[in-house]
């Protein structure tokens, strides 16, 4: 049985040679041979660094002839990029409002107290007079 490994874009982009060949596909398309050229490692490799880009969907290929050329996929940044929005909203959100109706809620329970203990300090005259 034969399984194969799908690349979310997170897992995708965790390896610095894939990011640098995401960077390097960023200024337009490439064919393998200039890729590999770029990079100390060997050309078999860049060629499997760029099909996990493939599988995850952040790149596409196109033979041309006996050459693979690569590009960005539209689009294919888009839940990274969701993700880090979130994270940074997360981050800069202030603390959330305090609703009016919790105000008026205190400011209610502020006016019962005082009325309470207006109240209550003549009463308490009153005991110590009768006492």
């Amino acid at each position: 049985m034969c399984y194969q490994l799908v690349m979310d874009e997170f897992a995708a982009i965790a390896d610095p040679v894939r990011r640098d060949l995401l960077r390097r596909l960023a200024g337009g398309p490439a064919r393998v041979v200039d890729l590999a050229d770029e990079h100390p490692i060997s050309r078999p490799a860049i060629s499997k660094h760029l099909r996990l880009l493939a599988d995850a969907g952040l790149v596409s290929a196109e033979d041309r002839g006996r050459e693979r050329h690569y590009r960005l996929t539209p689009g294919g940044l888009a839940p990274v990029c969701a993700w880090l929005a979130e994270l940074d909203e997360l981050a800069g959100r202030p603390a959330p409002p305090i609703p009016e109706s919790a105000l008026d809620g205190l400011d209610l329970e502020v006016r019962r107290t005082t009325r309470e203990r207006r109240g209550a300090r003549p009463a308490a005259t009153h005991q110590e007079e009768t006492a």
